[in-house]
């Protein structure tokens, strides 16, 4: 299993390379980690790693996706990335109306399910477009109210990252 994690202001990959019992061998980026990992509480982990013994407790945010982890001297702010957190980072990124009424694909995937035609009236936060990627699907909405104008894909299609799949204005 992968993750890509936001810890502060650093973005990592964080994949579980093998696991025997508590033993986890775990790779960040390009570092390996052979780690002891136990969980012994609500939110609360003992990890050994070179001899040394660290404890941690995960708190979950009132926000979806964001945890924080606090060990004996520090405190981190994590956020997981997945396809919705991109889809929504490249709304933020793509800025003004544009990005309101251009409905891109986060990543490859399937078109389940488009519940609207060219033609109509579609209220902010309605959804337009259904998505299967990575075994989840992902209901994109508007961003606005507005008009759908163009749908270049059709149920069934199998979308690239990036691409247009409904145009609202």
């Amino acid at each position: 299993m992968e993750l890509e994690l936001t810890v502060n202001d650093r973005h990592a990959k964080v994949r579980e390379l093998k696991r025997e019992g508590n033993i986890a061998t775990i790779a960040v980026d390009d570092d390996i980690y052979e780690v002891d990992l136990v969980k012994v509480g609500n939110g609360e982990y003992s990890i050994l790693y070179k001899g040394k013994s660290y404890n941690i407790e995960v708190i979950e945010s009132t926000d979806p996706k964001h945890y924080s982890v606090n060990t004996f001297y520090f405190s981190y702010n994590i956020e997981v990335i997945d396809a919705e957190t991109r889809y929504m980072q490249s709304r933020e990124e793509a800025g003004g109306n544009h990005g309101e009424n251009i409905i891109r694909s986060p990543m490859p995937g399937k078109v389940v399910k488009i519940p609207v035609n060219v033609g109509d009236q579609v209220e902010k936060g309605q959804t337009v477009i259904i998505v299967a990627a990575m075994k989840m699907e992902s209901e994109f909405k508007a961003g606005k109210d507005g008009v759908v104008v163009e749908i270049p894909v059709k149920e069934g299609d199998t979308i690239d990252g990036n691409q247009i799949m409904v145009v609202i204005e």
